[in-house]
């Protein structure tokens, strides 16, 4: 019991981590309707900038948030600026702008892939910090996943602060609801659109600085992470910041146990599972207490 107590707790501490990825594609998602599959690529981009700050610099690792959150959201105003402005100006239907920002995040994705193996090669590249072990609650983790997990757990009580205790946090959900409606009260839907998108960049940045305390880099690394995110996203259904932090510790306390009782390949194909289980299951996620079936809204 106290061994998978340790693999329990050990997944839920990468499981937050998850979740913060999954928040920063939860907004640009659940606002604008981008399906944005690049979205791993700024958490690469966030990882090499933390990487080369602490490699070459000599910097902490922690201090290099405050160099990778920003760099990734003028990177994510410029990106939206550039290639997604339009289309969502330009929309007909939410499944044209879908199918759209679809297709451009995947020119995207690879451009940033080729980027990035063009700079730093296909080799790993890390650094250690805070590798030690360290005893929480009876159990050993090593202290940089600790501390990876606090990190994120303080920016996502954050952000949850900033959109439910806040007038711009409340102009943003509102707009998520109804963007005719947004309009129609003068709010600045443009802007807002762009530094949501801005801001979900940044979240993935933040993200992958913390990852490069715990894993090496690859310029591929963000295409598992997508997929992840994605599924954290189903998981919690779309929009809602507190169902991205459930379903991200859901998922990481899954994966970890799920790989200690078969095999460290089977990894994705538990995540999968996962997903396939709840779209047969709750299709508007586990913890998504908005959202209602088709007939129920009928009834009201």
């Amino acid at each position: 019991m106290s061994l998978l107590l340790e693999v329990a707790m050990s997944g839920l501490l990468l499981g937050g981590v998850y979740a913060l990825i999954a928040v920063g594609l939860n907004l640009q998602y659940g606002l604008m309707r981008i399906l944005n599959v690049a979205h791993g690529e700024f958490l690469m981009i966030g990882g090499y900038v933390t990487y080369l700050l602490v490699s070459l610099r000599g910097w902490n690792p922690l201090l290099t948030l405050l160099v990778s959150g920003p760099l990734l959201f003028a990177v994510g105003l410029a990106v939206h600026g550039l290639l997604f402005r339009h289309l969502v100006r330009l929309r007909r239907t939410r499944e044209e702008l879908e199918a759209n920002s679809l297709l451009i995040s995947f020119g995207l994705m690879f451009i940033l892939q080729n980027v990035a193996l063009i700079l730093w090669q296909a080799d790993m590249r890390g650094y250690r910090y805070l590798d030690q072990p360290l005893q929480v609650f009876g159990a050993v983790f090593p202290a940089n996943r600790v501390v990876a997990f606090a990190i994120a757990l303080g920016f996502t009580i954050l952000l949850f602060a900033f959109l439910h205790g806040t007038l711009a946090g409340t102009s943003l959900r509102g707009l998520m609801q109804d963007v005719v409606g947004a309009r129609l009260v003068g709010l600045p839907v443009r802007r807002m659109h762009a530094a949501c998108f801005g801001l979900g960049a940044a979240l993935a940045g933040v993200s992958g600085s913390l990852l490069s305390m715990l894993y090496p880099l690859t310029p591929d690394i963000g295409v598992s992470y997508t997929v992840t995110a994605l599924i954290v996203i189903i998981l919690g259904g779309l929009g809602s910041v507190a169902g991205s932090f459930a379903g991200g510790l859901l998922l990481g306390v899954v994966e970890a146990l799920g790989v200690h009782f078969t095999d460290p390949a089977f990894r994705m194909v538990l995540k999968y599972g996962v997903l396939a289980l709840v779209l047969v299951l709750r299709p508007y996620g586990l913890f998504n207490t908005v959202a209602r079936r088709p007939e129920q809204m009928q009834k009201a």
